[in-house]
């Protein structure tokens, strides 16, 4: 699963290299955003142009009676999309990008003990995109609540090291034809949530302090020495 990433860029960054039109809410580097936090989404306004708009991290489908059941969706598999009624109507009519450029991820320990905290980045640093569905909802005193999960498939030969699966990380070619809204195949948009290539990727050892998800300092990304 992906429960922590990084988004370190600022806003004109993030506007640049996703050619947004417009980009609502505020925006600060950040080291450790955590389920439940309200995150930069990219979407398509009406005229199909790209803007970043702010969403809280955990998918709450319109259908749901309570919201909290968005704490059981801040993930969802990309084999099995389509078959969900969570994230079926999404997959057609709802697919965002996040922007990120990391993410963490924990390695188990072979014997009982404390687990090793990971960042996996791009080799080259950049900006990438991970792959995500949305949906609004409305609560009993009718406001409206955007929200979003990432999408996971099996894990590359890096990550794989560590864990079994990985966030979908988008081929920036592929980040058109995820958000095309004509776009409604379900084998053709299954062959856009692929590992992203392994020989492009890294990971390396954090400190333990990217457990505190109300924790967010630039010490989070160093490589632990």
């Amino acid at each position: 699963m992906c429960g922590r990433y990084t988004l370190t860029a600022d806003k004109g960054s993030i506007t640049k290299r996703f050619n947004l039109k417009d980009f609502q809410g505020e925006h600060s580097p950040r080291y450790n955003i955590a389920p439940a936090q309200t995150n930069p989404v990219v979407v398509l306004n009406k005229n199909k142009e790209r803007i970043v708009f702010p969403m809280r991290w955990g998918l709450v489908p319109g259908w749901a009676k309570d919201e909290k059941i968005g704490y059981k969706m801040i993930n969802a598999r990309a084999e099995t999309l389509a078959e969900k009624p969570s994230f079926k109507n999404a997959l057609y009519h709802r697919r965002c990008l996040v922007p990120a450029d990391g993410y963490y991820e924990w390695q188990k320990p072979a014997k009982p003990g404390i687990r090793s905290p990971f960042r996996i980045v791009l080799k080259s640093r950049e900006l990438f995109a991970f792959a995500g569905l949305w949906d609004t909802w409305k609560s009993g005193s009718e406001k409206t609540i955007c929200t979003y999960t990432i999408i996971t498939t099996e894990a590359d030969e890096v990550v794989g090291k560590i864990h079994p699966r990985m966030p979908v990380i988008l081929r920036p070619e592929n980040e058109d034809k995820w958000m095309d809204p004509e776009l409604r195949d379900t084998d053709s948009l299954y062959r856009l949530l692929n590992p992203y290539p392994s020989n492009l990727m890294e990971m390396y050892e954090v400190s333990s302090l990217v457990g505190g998800a109300n924790i967010d300092v630039e010490e989070m990304i160093k490589p632990l020495k």
